[in-house]
């Protein structure tokens, strides 16, 4: 198919550039791209787009939740994950919804393969593989950028979304060199261009894992671990594709590990001061775990596949930068590993990254007009993390170009606003990961009904069709018509359902409404299926009972919780003025106004939570605010 190829193209006029293909430019060009805007979308490897450069896996704990609201706002990780996944496992299954967390084992070629080709379908993105080098400003606002060969583009609008590439320098034990991740070369001079423009940019430090030959493992010497028999996927959408499942295994670290690794920790780059970017405290190296850790006997390492087109394997939990003849006396003291042949050795890499504190909630810099960040380049570490940021990054350079209002997420919508809050709000000191525990909402923010809060928003912007909109809305409505069912009908004391019960540790002493019975711990949907012939004739989607069952079970507790959100509401209807001189306030400390003057907050709840600042600041703000007529 030939495409229509425009003259702005051939004159290297773009509506947008997107600086990076990894998993947050992917969602990037793709909302930009569907929402009608010419993109160019540039990556130093085209064989490398989303891919995934650490562990091969999509979800987790909090990060499901991401998958999910990107998905419900029209993003495209979901999608590509269900479609090449090799494991699905509910993860904290038997804990309360808040935590539970969908993940998925990924086919990491075939993942890259499935986003490069609906990249590559769409017409308005236009693939290069170059370099940007420099980015051109006028007046405050960006106009262009030029790439490594000296070729300008020109543009209103750019997203840079440059993962670990930024001035990326790679540590294997004391030997260092220039680049983004193995084998591919770091993006140089971008930093220099950020800094004539003003744009602070700052260290950090990530790592991953050797890899290994299968076929030199003994799975014999591990235990094995399987994913969900009955899956569940990420995307709202139907039609999920159903693929054959493979096994993770799990080994230990031994006492001879934690002793090669003590008497090497001389040829650490990390302790030794080479590398001066904070790592992830989340995910630390095992150098790391055994110093930290030093009275644990064994640490839990993960044996994961790569992808069926590979012999290659993941080990989950074993990044370090020790030397790669360490590497190889480190992993063969791991049972099962004992014959272990390394492929790709483990490395740190140390790269720029631009404090978040620097953008607004659009992720638009504070300085340049049309210059968006996403991902790792805002201080951030995961996959889900960078697709959720380059998704807004992507709507905001659309809506700054169309002249519409910014779309800024609010921590009580979405664990997407909570990450994007902490980010532009906090002075993040080591890469960020979104943890459940960082949202103080998460009983109202689950899985299970990201669609329910982010799909409305998705359809209003253009980025989910009606189609897939009116699907939602019967869902919807299908939720409302069951829980109105089950709270009228009545489930008898009877012999035949006690006996059912009773498998269960549950007894019924006198009739009960099916919702009052599903409120008991023991008791699932599934159960009251058993219990009663009309609830299970009526097959009642899974993904819609799961969600009722959290909306009966949880219903004080989440009415609790919109409560504290109709509370914290109060503080975000104090508007804070962009250009408010904090040093004309009286009665607040000077650390305080230097605070509020980097960040500049949007309102007195964002103020709230930037470190350093106390309920007397808020009080003396509230006051000045409501004196002057500020509050909305």
């Amino acid at each position: 198919m030939l495409y229509n190829i425009s003259m702005d193209y051939l004159n290297n006029k773009f509506d947008i550039i997107v600086v990076g293909a990894g998993h947050a430019g992917c969602e990037a060009a793709m909302a930009c791209s569907r929402l009608g805007m010419k993109v160019l979308l540039c990556t130093l490897n085209l064989d490398n787009i989303a891919l995934q450069p650490c562990n091969p896996a999509v979800g987790g704990p909090a990060k499901s939740t991401l998958v999910r609201e990107i998905d419900a706002l029209g993003g495209v990780m979901g999608e590509v994950t269900d479609a090449t996944y090799l494991q699905m496992k509910v993860l904290n299954s038997s804990k309360g919804p808040a935590v539970r967390a969908l993940r998925a084992q990924s086919d990491k070629a075939e993942y890259s393969r499935y986003m490069r080709n609906l990249i590559e379908s769409n017409e308005n993105i236009y693939l290069k593989q170059c370099c940007i080098t420099e980015l051109k400003a006028e007046n405050g606002k960006i106009v262009g950028a030029v790439d490594e060969f000296g070729i300008e583009y020109s543009t209103k609008a750019v997203v840079l979304t440059t993962g670990t590439s930024l001035e990326g320098r790679i540590f294997v034990g004391l030997r260092s060199y220039s680049a983004g991740r193995l084998g591919e070369k770091a993006a140089i001079g971008l930093s220099d261009s950020l800094h004539k423009l003003g744009i602070e940019t700052k260290k950090l430090k990530t790592g991953t894992p050797a890899r290994i030959d299968k076929r030199t493992i003994d799975y014999s010497k591990m235990t094995i671990q399987p994913g969900d028999e009955e899956l569940s996927f990420f995307s709202f959408k139907p039609n999920r594709p159903i693929r054959k499942t493979y096994p993770c295994y799990l080994t230990r670290t031994t006492e001879e590990t934690h002793e090669i690794i003590r008497s090497n920790l001389d040829k650490s780059p990390m302790y030794q001061g080479l590398i001066h970017g904070v790592g992830p405290r989340y995910c630390p190296s095992i150098e790391d775990k055994i110093v930290r850790f030093a009275s644990n006997p064994s640490h839990h390492i993960f044996i994961e596949p790569e992808g069926l087109g590979t012999y290659e394997i993941y080990i989950q939990g074993f990044s370090t930068s020790l030397p790669a003849d360490v590497q190889v006396k480190m992993i063969r003291s791991l049972p099962g590993l004992e014959n272990a042949h390394i492929i790709k050795p483990a490395y740190a890499v140390e790269y720029d990254y631009v404090p978040a504190v620097q953008t607004t909630h659009s992720l638009m810099s504070k300085k340049i007009q049309g210059l968006f960040f996403g991902g790792q380049i805002n201080g951030t570490s995961g996959y889900e993390e960078a697709a959720a940021q380059g998704l807004i990054a992507g709507i905001n350079a659309f809506n700054y170009l169309n002249g519409s209002e910014m779309l800024e997420l609010s921590r009580s919508s979405s664990y997407t606003g909570t990450l994007i809050d902490d980010l532009v709000t906090k002075d993040i000191q080591d890469p960020y990961r979104m943890l459940t525990s960082r949202s103080e909402y998460r009983l109202l923010l689950r899985q299970d009904n990201a669609d329910e809060r982010l799909t409305p928003i998705g359809h209003k912007i253009g980025l989910i069709d009606d189609t897939q909109f009116e699907r939602f809305n019967k869902k919807q409505e299908l939720i409302q018509i069951e829980k109105t069912r089950l709270e009228g009908l009545k489930i008898p004391a009877t012999h035949e359902v006690n006996e059912i019960l009773a498998k269960y540790e549950e007894h019924l002493d006198r009739g009960i409404r099916a919702s009052e019975l599903l409120k008991r711990p023991n008791i699932s949907y599934k159960i009251l299926k058993e219990i009663d012939e009309s609830t299970k004739e009526l097959n009642i989607p899974k993904d819609v009972y799961e969600q009722i069952e959290v909306i009966v079970k949880y219903d004080g507790y989440i009415k609790r919780q919109q409560e504290q959100v109709d509370q914290a509401g109060k503080l975000e209807k104090f508007k804070i003025p962009e250009h408010i001189d904090y040093n004309t306030i009286d009665h607040i400390s000077t650390e305080t106004k230097e605070k509020l003057s980097k960040i500049r907050p949007k309102n007195l709840a964002q103020a709230s939570r930037i470190g350093g600042v106390k309920p007397a600041d808020i009080s003396i703000l509230m006051v000045m605010l409501d004196k002057h007529m500020i509050k909305s």
